[in-house]
């Protein structure tokens, strides 16, 4: 008899806050850090918050293109990820609301398995159904531009 994967699943996080910056963030198993940086008045403990949204977006790639890869029988062996975000600020500094605060994102993905650049064009589109932090980001109205590309 097959097991049947549950459909929807419960995520928790905790966090124990020691100032008005830093969050001692606990994940099942795990503890870490999100702070913010000493020139604004944090105590550089761990990535910003909107530092850690990033790097989520750059786990995600790798955890959902492999997925992908494996389903696709494409070989991608592993991968580069880089991201440059272009952030408004105005929010986080209380100058104004801000709808889209992370209002672009460049993501290059480089393999260093034997795909060619047409298996990475195919496996970006189906990386981009499937990644739960990437539909984050465009359904909150980011421009995601994707760089899939074998390595030299």
């Amino acid at each position: 008899m097959a097991i049947r994967m549950k459909t929807e699943v419960m995520l928790r996080a905790t966090a124990t806050c020691p100032s008005h910056s830093r969050s001692d963030i606990a994940i099942r198993d795990l503890e870490f850090a999100i702070d913010e940086p000493a020139e604004r008045g944090g105590t550089n403990a761990g990535p910003t918050p909107t530092d850690t949204a990033l790097a989520a977006l750059i786990g995600c790639t790798n955890v959902i293109g492999h997925k992908c890869a494996d389903r696709l029988g494409i070989d991608i062996g592993h991968l580069d990820i880089s991201a440059k975000c272009a952030f408004d600020r105005r929010g986080v500094t209380l100058e104004e609301e801000i709808d889209v605060p992370f209002t672009r994102i460049e993501l290059t993905v480089t393999s260093n398995g034997s795909a060619s650049a047409d298996d990475l064009t195919r496996l970006a589109a189906e990386v981009r159904k499937f990644c739960p932090l990437s539909k984050l980001f465009t359904g909150a109205g980011t421009e995601i531009v994707e760089i899939w590309q074998p390595a030299d």
